[in-house]
């Protein structure tokens, strides 16, 4: 068993490096043809790891959509869905919100050490919560998910979990897709916040794959040497990298 499962981030932004707006109503920043990419991209992990804010601010399900690539799922042994999993450090969580109540995957929540008791109280029938220490640690949760038989982690946000996989090495890709549009509002929240990542101007993130979803780019990035999938540009010729 790998120390850490392969782990993929996944994103959304506009073109000037934002998830959402400072509105209330959530901001759309894909289209049918990219939710289609990204329930098959589900479809293939074994969990599916967002930020507690994403959580209380999306009221996000996090299962496989399709009829189809659930039964390939069963075919293949697995369950329908993959594992959802959360990270917080406050333990401030809704144990009715759809990441808790919708589908029979194994639900598990990494938190602090101080709200741990506290944690298990409020989540404890509808959730496993483990001690992820103080502050929790992603390679704690990492290596944890491993010895639970993740092989394959896919990170959704929001822009604190990014951060923290991505600036603690523990990113092997990088699915980023851009949006059309500007917001152009410093009050709204980036993909990434402030911080030092290994792929820095001296050492670039690797092009592996362009892609055009109707009016959205999918951009990917090799981000370690684990790196694993088709390479093609937009015009589908492979890229050496």
């Amino acid at each position: 068993m790998a120390e850490r499962p392969y782990t993929l981030l996944s994103c959304g932004m506009s073109i000037d490096g934002y998830l959402d707006d400072t509105t209330e109503e959530r901001l759309l920043l894909s289209n049918d043809a990219d939710f289609d990419r990204v329930d098959d991209v589900r479809a293939g992990c074994d969990a599916i790891l967002v930020g507690a804010a994403t959580i209380r601010q999306d009221n996000p399900r996090l299962m496989v959509r399709s009829a189809q690539r659930r039964a390939a799922r069963v075919a293949r042994g697995e369950p329908e869905n993959p594992v959802k999993v959360t990270i917080t450090s406050r333990c401030d969580l809704d144990p009715a919100a759809a990441f808790f109540t919708t589908g029979e995957s194994e639900k598990l929540v990494y938190c602090a050490t101080p709200t741990a008791g506290q944690a298990r109280e409020l989540l404890g029938g509808v959730a496993t919560v483990v001690d992820g220490g103080d502050p929790v640690d992603v390679h704690l949760v990492s290596a944890d998910l491993a010895a639970r038989g993740v092989r394959r982690l896919m990170v959704e946000g929001g822009g604190t979990m990014h951060t923290q996989f991505l600036t603690r090495d523990l990113a092997d890709e990088l699915q980023l897709v851009v949006a059309p549009f500007f917001v152009g509002d410093s009050r709204a929240p980036r993909f990434v916040r402030d911080g030092v990542f290994p792929a820095g101007p001296k050492n670039r993130a690797r092009l592996a794959e362009v892609r055009r979803l109707g009016d959205v780019v999918l951009l990917r990035y090799a981000l370690s040497e684990r790196f694993a999938g088709q390479r093609v540009d937009q015009t589908g010729a492979p890229l050496e990298l």
